[in-house]
C-alpha cells in the first residue's frame, strides 16, 4: 500500500549505492532520495550493472529525471555512464566517502606489501599491528596508537609516504573555490606519481581521470547553498 501511493513529485537529489547481499561478489544496487527536506529509499536493484541502474531510470520516468539536479556515486563506471546517459542534466557528484575508503585501500595496499618485504628481510616487529594506526582518523584512534603512529612517522617507509598523502588530501574536501580545488587536486596528483608508490600511483590516475566529477563536489554545493529555504 506505502509504495502504490508514495508521493514521487518533487525530488531533485538522488543518491546511488550498493551493497553487498551474499556472500561472494553478490550485490544490490540502491537508490535514494537525499533532498535536504526528505531522505529515503526509493528502489532496489539485483546486481550493479548498467542495466541495473537503467531499469531504475524506466521506473522512475524521463519527466522526472529531467528534474534533477544532483546525483550522487562512487567511481563506480556503470554507474556513471547510466548517469551521463539519463540524468545529464544533473550535476553527478562523486561520494566523499568512497573516494576515502580508496584512499584507504590504497594505503592498506602499501603496507601489506612492504610488510611482506620488511619479513623476508627478517624484520617482523615494525609494521606489526599497524593496520588501524594508519586507516583510522587521527582523533579516533586510542592512545596507544597515536604512539604507536608517532614511532612510525619517524621511518623513511613507503608506507608513510602512502599515509601522508591520504591524510593530505583531506584539505581537498575544505576548498570553497572550485579552481583551488582542482589546483590542489592536479598538485596531489603529482606528487602521488612521484612517490613511485605503486598503489598511490594508481589512485592519482584514477582521480585525474574522474576531476571534473570530483569537483562537481564543489559546484553542488555552491548551488545547492544558494537554493532557497522554501526549495529545501
Amino acid at each position: 500500500y506505502g509504495l502504490a501511493h508514495r508521493d514521487l513529485s518533487g525530488i531533485t537529489a538522488l543518491g546511488v549505492d550498493e551493497i553487498q547481499h551474499r556472500k561472494g561478489h553478490k550485490f544490490l544496487t540502491l537508490v535514494y532520495q537525499i533532498d535536504g527536506h526528505c531522505r529515503r529509499l526509493l528502489w532496489m536493484g539485483e546486481e550493479r550493472k548498467e542495466r541495473t541502474l537503467k531499469a531504475f531510470f524506466t521506473w522512475f520516468g524521463e519527466e522526472r529525471s529531467a528534474a534533477l539536479r544532483f546525483v550522487c556515486s562512487d567511481m563506480w563506471r556503470p554507474y556513471i555512464n547510466v548517469v551521463r546517459r539519463f540524468a545529464g542534466g544533473a550535476l553527478h557528484v562523486l561520494d566523499r566517502f568512497h573516494v576515502a575508503m580508496n584512499l584507504n585501500r590504497a594505503v592498506d595496499e602499501t603496507r601489506r606489501r612492504e610488510a611482506r618485504d620488511l619479513r623476508r628481510g627478517g624484520d617482523q616487529v615494525t609494521l606489526k599491528h599497524t593496520r588501524w594506526c594508519l586507516l583510522r582518523r587521527p582523533k579516533n584512534l586510542t592512545p596507544k596508537q597515536r604512539g604507536r603512529l608517532r614511532d612510525l612517522l619517524r621511518l623513511n617507509l613507503r608506507i608513510v609516504r602512502a599515509y601522508l598523502l591520504k591524510e593530505d588530501f583531506d584539505h581537498f574536501w575544505g576548498y570553497n573555490s572550485t579552481t583551488w580545488a582542482g589546483k590542489f587536486l592536479d598538485e596531489w596528483c603529482e606528487r602521488a606519481t612521484a612517490s613511485r608508490i605503486e598503489a598511490m600511483q594508481r589512485m592519482a590516475r584514477t582521480l585525474q581521470a574522474h576531476r571534473e566529477l570530483l569537483l562537481n563536489y564543489f559546484r553542488a554545493k555552491k548551488e545547492y547553498s544558494s537554493t532557497t529555504p522554501e526549495e529545501y
